[in-house]
């Protein structure tokens, strides 16, 4: 279960990366990794919207994957 936290962080890091060099959704490695992430990110986003332009849902997905983390061990 910790590689798959371990996994799902690494590509929530890697939309990050990839929302700041604003890769079209038409690339198919952004398309991945949208289908992955925004499952997530979305109720966040909902629930705390862009402050200033800037989107901590995945800061706050991080987070909570990390907390999920420790709770398993």
């Amino acid at each position: 279960m910790a590689q798959i936290i371990e996994l799902y962080t690494l590509v929530v890091f890697v939309s990050v990366v990839m929302s700041w060099m604003r890769l079209p959704l038409s690339n198919p490695i952004a398309q991945f990794v949208h289908t992955l992430t925004e499952p997530a990110l979305a109720p966040i986003r909902r629930l705390v919207p862009p402050v200033g332009g800037l989107d901590f849902s995945p800061m706050i997905l991080l987070i909570g994957l990390q907390l999920l983390s420790r709770m398993l061990y």
